[in-house]
């Protein structure tokens, strides 16, 4: 399975839970993911896997590095018992946002999964896309 390198774009929405909301809280439950897809790439995750803080619907930008501190355990958010969660705590935020136009833009970056399979909420990236997205930060 892709992923394996421990590297993970997770997606939220700002208004929602965002990436100050991380930081205040110090560690979340990731739960309500309702995709099939999705929920394997949480079940793949390890404590320790690095995860970039993606603001959908509004900000549309990667804004900080979160780390898994729990893996996949039962949702309690999801009455069926189907779906897992994993906890996360914040790690730094980013230097400068790196928008979604930035990405797109960013020849490096055109095969990741977060374009392929755009509705969902967790996608694996490769060591490289890692690595781009992170250098990306750095420029602003």
């Amino acid at each position: 399975m892709s992923g394996t390198s421990g590297k993970w774009l997770v997606k939220s929405e700002p208004v929602k839970y965002s990436w100050d909301d991380l930081v205040r809280d110090g560690e979340t439950a990731w739960d309500g993911v309702r995709n099939n897809q999705a929920a394997l790439y949480l079940k793949a995750m390890k404590v320790g896997d690095e995860l970039f803080y993606y603001h959908s619907n509004e900000g549309l930008e990667v804004v900080g590095i979160a780390t898994v501190s729990k893996t996949a355990y039962p949702d309690t958010t999801d009455p069926k018992g189907r779906f897992v969660a994993v906890s996360v705590k914040p790690g730094k935020k980013l230097d400068h946002p790196v928008t979604l136009a930035a990405m797109k833009a960013e020849p490096k970056l055109k095969d990741m999964a977060m374009f392929r399979q755009f509705r969902l909420s967790v996608v694996p990236l490769t060591a490289n896309e890692w690595k781009t997205i992170l250098a990306m930060s750095k420029k602003g």
